[in-house]
């Protein structure tokens, strides 16, 4: 894979994905949201990856925002497709079937902050800022932000950060619930890394499990949620990894599991 605007590898079942556009404060343009479109199908199909590590180049951003130069372009025709197509790759991530990690070094705002919000667990560097500033150029988030930030932070506290546009710092945005914890900068990859690793060494059906199961607590009510769960729970009782999970635990030792 030839990536102009981003940086892959893989190690030992954990994908490395890293928007390297950092003259840009690795700002999204039309090829970078292409060009993560391709790293994270690549990541869906592929067997040997458990789970995905995205991040920014340097140290300055993770995602500062979208190339403003292709807004300047758009009418309303165009800016709806525009944030359509956002949203679809935004929607990838979010559905990929494997735990995706944000590792946020540095400004997470406008369409960066959405790109975090579409990951499962969001691990913040100190110096990280998080932001939905899109009204100060007269116009709304439009990959998802609307919709997922309330979700994770709750509706007053979204609305208050996309009307206002206002940015906040890692603590606050550990406070809140918009990320799961602040590590030093120079921590981070290594924070991240760990639970990625410790997370590939579950069984992995148990986690795509779950990870369907989570994402729907918005999309149905309590009664359809807890059927999907309990359907879910009856697959799993059906795998090896099961068979496995549980005589490792009654003889005392680790899993083997072979995702099956």
């Amino acid at each position: 894979m030839n990536y102009q605007t981003l940086l892959f590898e893989v190690q030992e079942a954990v994908a490395y994905v890293t928007i390297n556009r950092p003259d840009k404060l690795n700002a999204l343009n039309a090829q970078a949201k292409s060009e993560l479109r391709e790293a994270f199908e690549h990541c869906r199909t592929d067997d040997a990856i458990s789970v995905v590590i995205l991040t920014g180049a340097g140290e300055k951003a993770f995602v500062a925002g979208t190339d403003i130069r292709e807004l300047t372009a758009l009418n309303p025709e165009t800016g709806k497709e525009f944030s359509e197509e956002g949203q679809s790759v935004f929607n990838l991530i979010e559905n990929l079937g494997k735990p995706v990690i944000a590792a946020v070094n540095g400004y997470a705002l406008g369409g960066g902050m959405e790109l975090a919000l579409a990951c499962h667990i969001r691990i913040a560097g100190e110096n990280a800022k998080f932001g939905q500033p899109e009204v100060n150029l007269g116009i709304i988030p439009g990959y998802g932000g609307t919709q997922r930030l309330a979700r994770l932070v709750g509706k007053g506290r979204g609305m208050e950060l996309i009307l206002t546009g206002d940015q906040i710092d890692a603590q606050e945005a550990l406070r809140i619930g918009l990320v799961n914890k602040v590590v030093p900068l120079s921590d981070l990859i290594s924070t991240a890394r760990a639970m990625a690793q410790k997370i590939a060494s579950k069984g992995q059906i148990a986690v795509r499990m779950a990870l369907k199961a989570v994402n729907m607590t918005h999309e149905t009510n309590l009664t359809d949620g807890q059927a999907l769960e309990a359907s879910l729970f009856g697959l799993c009782c059906g795998t090896e990894d099961f068979k496995e999970g549980a005589k490792a635990f009654l003889e005392k030792r680790k899993a083997e599991f072979k995702n099956k």
